[in-house]
């Protein structure tokens, strides 16, 4: 019995029927001026007319958003729209909308009307033969019974309002929602937005784990060493990584501050020099191989690159240590080849192991790549094939 009463407690109930209510205001007003029926009519031939205008959806949009949701606005995907009519479906549906709406809107009204004449009929009828008049079903009394059947009417006259206004929100819901090409503009726009936040995560998870690793490992080698110029040294190293990263992190922030300008002045191969140097400071001795115009390496795939590569030297230092590297970059023909090569140690244990392997071969999947990751004739490898187009 409580849960058939809560519609009655809640706020929507009572302003779905108001938008209701609103929909015949104008049209009886007009009824009333001239009481000819065909000017109702003119009326519905004028609203249809209304409702091609492109603004008509977003004023009806947003009273509903409003009246029949309880809501100004629908969200990251609204489920009524707040836009202009863009397409002669979108003017088509905010007619049969207003349509539906006059229509239901006047039955509705009248409905509650008559149930509540045919309610006060029952109760001055049962001790009197008094009615107050008005009501489409004729009740003769005195009866004492006509004051069980009152509470009946008025039982009826809240399901009318509870069942109007969610055939009204559904109805809402159903014409003056998102088309088929808004929705598939929302969803690209989403897996836009996420494959973004991807990349930024990735971005944030090379560059900065770079600097930590390389960071710590400087700092532990410079207490083992005891050597003051070994330790001027990796000061030194540690400072100039650790500018590197904030370079890298104001970039992402300014990339997330402002979401619609693209991606600039993003780190390449070109650059890999300042890798390189960096894992040598750190201990590892870094043998490496450049081959063929790395300049001419398309941005993107140079970008990406450089982030693999960063990334596997990273993984180096954090899981073996000062040990020789081989890093070769290839360019030939329409492929880039990585291939970076360290002697197998006992892996160390740390949190978040794992994943820069799978930030790597989703760098490589991105650019239809492919990476193979894992030891190799007692060694750990990394070799990624990128193709240039």
């Amino acid at each position: 019995m409580v849960r058939m009463l809560r519609p009655l407690t809640r706020a929507v109930t009572y302003t779905r029927l108001l938008h209701l209510s609103m929909a015949i205001v104008w049209p009886s007003l007009w009824l009333f001026i001239d009481e000819a029926w065909w000017t109702v009519g003119t009326a519905t031939v004028l609203l249809g007319l209304a409702g091609l205008v492109p603004a008509m959806r977003v004023v009806e949009g947003f009273q509903a958003r409003l009246l029949l949701t309880g809501h100004r606005d629908g969200g990251e995907t609204p489920l009524i729209m707040g836009t202009p009519s863009a397409t002669w479906s979108d003017r088509g549906r905010v007619v049969v909308w207003l349509g539906a709406r006059l229509f239901l809107g006047v039955l509705v009204s009248h409905l509650c009307v008559q149930l509540l004449l045919l309610t006060m009929d029952l109760v001055s009828t049962t001790i009197s033969d008094q009615r107050v008049g008005g009501a489409w079903l004729p009740v003769e009394g005195p009866d004492w019974w006509h004051a069980l059947l009152a509470p009946l009417t008025l039982i009826l006259g809240a399901a009318v309002v509870v069942g109007s206004g969610h055939l009204i929100t559904r109805i809402a819901l159903r014409l003056l929602g998102p088309s088929p090409a808004e929705r598939l503009a929302a969803l690209e726009e989403r897996t836009e937005q996420l494959l973004e936040r991807t990349r930024i995560a990735r971005e944030l998870h090379d560059s900065i784990g770079h600097a930590l690793t390389v960071a710590v490992v400087q700092a532990g080698a410079a207490r083992a060493a005891g050597d003051p110029e070994f330790t001027d040294r990796a000061l030194v190293a540690i400072e100039e990584t650790g500018r590197a990263a904030l370079e890298d992190l104001e970039r992402v922030l300014g990339v997330l501050r402002e979401s619609e300008k693209p991606v600039s002045s993003r780190p390449t191969l070109a650059d890999a020099d300042r890798l390189l140097e960096s894992a040598r400071a750190s201990g590892a001795k870094v043998d490496a191989e450049v081959t063929g115009p790395v300049d001419t390496v398309p941005g993107p795939v140079s970008r990406e690159g450089y982030r693999i590569l960063q990334e596997a030297l990273t993984n180096v230092l954090r899981h073996a240590g000062a040990v020789p590297v081989r890093v070769r970059v290839d360019v030939t023909g329409d492929m880039l080849v990585l291939a970076i090569r360290n002697p197998l140690t006992e892996p160390i244990p740390g949190p978040g192991r794992g994943s820069g392997l799978r930030g790597i071969r989703e760098r490589a999947a991105l650019l239809g790549g492919l990476a193979r990751t894992g030891p190799d004739e007692g060694d750990w490898q990394v070799h990624v094939e990128l193709p240039l187009s």
